[in-house]
């Protein structure tokens, strides 16, 4: 009886189970190597859905063997550690060939690499294509030309997306709920199509989890452990958009068209603005330009010029490397997700290649939050020139950057200058917000006429105290300026905050950039900052014992003697302050008072 050797390829694809069920194969003995055994069992444990797929074909294969004339058996030894770690550089598809040789047998595969390599080592081989299945997908039967997305689970009805981005309606498509037998079968349809057309790709496969574009349908399929069911979700493109079909005004045309290379599109999900980005890429592909992609998955809506990559080896990082060595003109990078990805979109744009980027964000101003953090803050102009945001599929607002050193606005003294981003509205130049340092703090700033003093009265004060605090928990600071304030601290606490020779205080107006004035909190202040907080007296032989209402528990109090600052003190349980009488708080208390009546209690909010 003759032998065949049949690899990973030729089962999954089910051609051998066609051979047979043709009869084309007859007779014949088949051997499954261990090796492909393994890798199916591997990846079914792993739950992904090829290594079930695989299984149910060699459960099948056996199972018409009878009807054939044919013998099933797994052969050949189990893959060591190492040959699991090499499979990727060829060596489990080396154990298939070694196998074929062994057994005198003909090679049945439908890798073509793996075809050639076989006849290079003088084995038998036949190699079956992948053929292309006439009949629809399952899933088609769901989309019409309104449809932007459908939502198959377990157990569930199917649900539909449908109308146009920002304005769509989800809505049940029949009272039938889903089996799980046949949300595989669709499953099982869609991961055949990778294997044949040429425009289908596995994008994805995870524990779990795969995602597949098949032509310009983005299908995510999920399972246990990564989902609590089976579910798939297709999403499909229902328009496709040039910038002329956009109202955009003659000014944003041409800022795209002559200057802008540094583009953000930014908006909520389902907003359109994949639409946009691949608009963009239309656009300047019809200009001559080179254009580049990065997508994963691969689904904007572009030209058959313009070239779409995704992650290499797992990171756009490396894309990036081989992106540079084509150099386009433009790079439409589709969903800016990741720190690193924010890195490589920086890095690209400061290499000199035009740059568009789609980024989930709720208005403009958290796109380009979104890069703060993530890059130098003196960069950010340099790599944003223009935000888009888009709502409803319809573009809302254009935000031009641009990096200027001057005095915020709301200052203004002359020394507090320093570089400040300014976003203005692209369309009328209104200058909106600034983005500055204060303090060790990035801060984005609105400008308007309802905003006079934003330096000092928003940011300064809560930033001083913040700063002084770490000196007297009390601390408080009153505004004299737009660049001098007071500060008013317990009288012991001076000294340390000024520094010898003046050295702290100095370093403390550096960092924050305003004058300081330090002097000592007096009664007057009391009125200003505190609530006076009724309390009962009493001592023990080892304790002073204050008594609040149990309402202020874990609160926080000053105590005053006859106008003098004593302590800070947290409030215990139920409202108890404790002082240990050999305490210096204590004796301080003593000193200053010969009553309960000149005793205070102020709860603090801080």
């Amino acid at each position: 009886m003759s032998k065949i050797v049949a690899d990973t390829s030729v089962i999954i694809n089910g051609q051998l189970v066609s051979q047979i069920e043709s009869g084309s194969v007859r007779n014949f003995e088949i051997i499954i190597p261990q090796a492909v055994f393994d890798e199916l069992q591997s990846q079914a444990s792993k739950k992904k859905e090829q290594g079930f797929i695989g299984l149910e074909k060699i459960r099948k294969l056996k199972s018409l063997s009878g009807s054939y004339g044919l013998s099933v058996t797994v052969g050949g030894i189990h893959p060591s550690s190492d040959d699991v770690k090499l499979a990727s550089s060829g060596r489990i598809d080396s154990l298939i060939v070694d196998m074929a040789k062994e057994n005198n047998a003909v090679l049945y595969t439908s890798d073509h690499v793996q075809h050639l390599v076989s006849q290079a080592e003088g084995v038998e081989t036949v190699f079956l294509k992948s053929e292309i299945k006439n009949e629809p997908l399952e899933f088609l039967k769901y989309f019409d030309s309104e449809t932007m997305s459908i939502h198959l689970k377990e157990n569930q009805c199917p649900l539909a997306k449908k109308g146009k981005p920002g304005a769509f309606v989800l809505t049940k498509l029949n009272d039938e709920f889903l089996s799980k037998d046949y949300l595989e079968m669709i499953s099982s349809q869609i991961l055949d199509v990778v294997n044949i057309y040429d425009s289908s790709t596995l994008e994805i496969s995870k524990t779990g989890a795969s995602v597949v574009q098949h032509e310009d349908y983005r299908i995510a399929i999920t399972y246990p452990p990564f989902s609590e069911s089976f579910e798939i979700t297709i999403v499909h493109p229902i328009v496709k958009l040039s910038l002329d079909d956009y109202s955009i005004s003659e000014k944003l045309m041409e800022r795209f068209s002559d200057s802008a290379e540094g583009i953000v599109i930014s908006g909520a999900p389902g907003s359109g603005k994949s639409t946009l980005a691949s608009g963009l890429a239309n656009f300047y592909h019809k200009k001559g330009k080179i254009v580049k992609t990065f997508e994963s998955p691969r689904d904007l809506q572009v030209d058959s010029g313009v070239t779409q990559y995704s992650k290499l080896d797992g990171s756009f990082d490396n894309s990036a490397d081989i992106l540079l060595l084509v150099r386009p003109d433009y790079t439409i990078f589709d969903e800016v997700r990741r720190g690193e990805d924010f890195v490589t979109f920086a890095d690209l744009r400061l290499t000199g290649v035009g740059m568009v980027g789609v980024v989930h964000a709720n208005s403009p101003l958290d796109a380009i939050q979104r890069f703060i953090g993530k890059i130098e803050l003196g960069i950010i102009p340099n790599v944003l020139d223009t935000v888009v945001f888009v709502k409803d599929g319809e573009i809302k607002t254009v935000y031009d950057l641009e990096l200027k050193v001057k005095v915020p606005t709301g200052m203004t003294e002359s020394d507090l200058a320093r570089p400040v981003i300014e976003i203005r509205n692209f369309e009328n130049d209104v200058l909106e917000h600034e983005i500055y340092t204060f303090g060790e703090e990035n801060v984005i700033v609105p400008v308007g006429k309802k905003v006079d003093k934003i330096g000092i009265e928003k940011l300064a004060e809560d930033k001083i105290k913040e700063t002084f605090r770490q000196y007297d928990p009390n601390a408080e600071v009153e505004i004299l300026s737009d660049n001098r304030v007071k500060v008013m601290v317990n009288e012991r606490n001076i000294a340390s905050i000024i520094g010898r020779g003046g050295s702290n205080i100095n370093e403390i107006e550096k960092l924050l950039k305003v004058h300081i004035d330090v002097v000592e909190k007096s009664s007057d202040d009391i009125s200003l900052t505190s609530n006076d907080l009724p309390f009962s007296f009493s001592e023990s032989k080892t304790t002073i014992q204050l008594t609040v209402n149990r309402d202020f528990t874990s609160m926080h109090a000053d105590i005053y003697a006859n106008e003098k600052f004593i302590a800070s003190v947290r409030i215990g349980k139920k409202g108890q302050i404790k002082i240990p009488k050999r305490s210096d708080v204590a004796r301080t208390l003593m000193d200053f008072s010969s009553s309960q009546n000149d005793i205070k209690l102020y709860l603090k909010d801080f």
